[in-house]
């Protein structure tokens, strides 16, 4: 199965999205693992085309972590999202704001209340480091490695 491309370009239009509630997110994807690949295209089947989310590759050639104020190392060690003021989010908080500007956010609404927030985000982190040893991982340019991990 050939991996669906995830857009890595910069936005093409200056018309915003409409709706109540709809809020612009760029998520910062890792395309050479498979579940985040495959987390892109549901995120992306759910926008449904309304332009809400955009996604960028960070394992493409061409991407700069320093235009988000990252380095390489920071965007490898956990998933990174900007809202539309561009504020940059990470770990779980990430997929709660991906999911809410898509109008499914009452999904992962409960990962976010105050008892079960530090045991998913805690979850997520512990999967973020292993996720390179994921099979089906494509990893050719030598920048897929998590600092700390091994």
């Amino acid at each position: 199965m050939q991996a669906e491309t995830i857009d890595t370009t910069a936005d093409r239009g200056t018309s915003e999205p409409t709706g109540v509630g709809a809020e612009r997110f760029t998520i910062l994807i890792d395309g050479d693992c498979p579940l985040c690949r495959h987390e892109a295209r549901l995120l992306s089947k759910l926008d449904r085309g309304r332009g809400r989310l955009r996604l960028v590759d960070i394992a493409s050639p061409g991407f700069d972590a320093s235009v988000y104020g990252r380095t390489q190392d920071e965007v490898m060690v956990s998933i990174h999202g900007v809202t539309a003021e561009g504020e940059v989010v990470d770990g779980v908080e990430v997929f709660r704001r991906a999911y809410r500007a898509v109008g499914w956010g009452w999904l992962l609404a409960w990962t976010g209340w105050p008892l079960v927030r530090p045991v998913v985000d805690a979850a997520y982190r512990v999967f973020a480091r292993i996720r390179l040893r994921l099979p089906g991982r494509r990893c050719e340019s030598g920048s897929c490695r998590v600092p700390g991990s091994g």
